[in-house]
């Protein structure tokens, strides 16, 4: 296991400093990661595997601070129902909310994240292959999806999840298509309170680019919420040392006192 880890929010922003430090230790390549390589490294990325330990780290220079908290630098073009529901979010991410102010569902009912909110979270994820489905293990509140690969499409009228359900697939020899419908509408978008409704569909393209890299191209489409679809990239690197921790949304960061009963 990693060291410096803990289920305390100083442990995530530790997380953060050393992720940053270790970033400027091993600096990225200075061309896009699309052309393949990082630091001369070009180690090819294997057939359809994706198994591993992740962590986001942003290409140096490209000032992707919004990473960890949204999606886009430009917030996206919200329906007059999503506007509405955005003036009602108090998040505590800007600063202009604390923990007892806030009414983010996440920190104050501790409701799973939902996607792509769970990017957000500073922590790494692994993905674990069996026969029928792909696993992707969020270190963050212990947080798991299951996405089917066997063949399956999703459910015409699926159960409405934190997390939906997914199914993916792979185009050509590294790039995993998720493809995710039957969200609920409780979690957020991001962590600064942008809203979705039951409509959203969320398709994830993780492509691997090398050994050691991966590009997650994500679109959101939901016609109740979102005027046009949103779209991002992030970028990812792989650690095959570490191993997950365990961080709880129950853990001491949190002033259980001002929890919503």
């Amino acid at each position: 296991m990693r060291s410096g880890l803990s289920n305390s929010m100083l442990g995530m922003v530790g997380v953060l400093s050393v992720s940053s430090a270790l970033y400027a230790q091993t600096a990225a390549p200075s061309t896009d990661q699309r052309n393949g390589a990082a630091n001369g490294e070009s180690t090819p990325a294997p057939v359809h595997d994706l198994t591993g330990v992740w962590m986001m780290r942003d290409p140096p220079g490209s000032q992707r601070g919004f990473t960890n908290y949204t999606s886009t630098k430009d917030p996206p073009e919200l329906t007059p129902w999503a506007e509405a529901k955005c003036k009602e979010a108090k998040p505590s991410n800007g600063g202009q909310f604390t923990l007892k102010t806030t009414n983010d569902p996440v920190l104050t009912k501790c409701d799973p994240p939902g996607v792509p909110r769970v990017y957000f979270h500073p922590y790494p994820f692994e993905f674990v292959r069996t026969p029928k489905s792909t696993l992707v293990l969020y270190e963050y509140d212990h947080t798991v999806r299951r996405i089917y690969t066997d063949g399956r499409p999703i459910p015409k009228n699926p159960d409405l999840l934190w997390m939906g359900t997914s199914v993916g697939h792979w185009e050509g020899d590294t790039t995993f298509v998720v493809d995710t419908a039957g969200f609920n509408d409780k979690p957020w978008l991001d962590r600064l309170g942008h809203p979705h409704s039951d409509q959203l569909h969320v398709v994830e393209r993780f492509r691997r680019v090398n050994k050691d890299h991966m590009e997650l191209d994500i679109s959101m489409e939901d016609r109740k919420a979102l005027v046009k679809p949103w779209t991002t990239t992030f970028y990812y690197q792989l650690r095959p040392n570490w191993e997950l921790g365990e961080i709880s949304c129950s853990g001491d960061y949190l002033d259980f006192s001002n929890f919503e009963k």
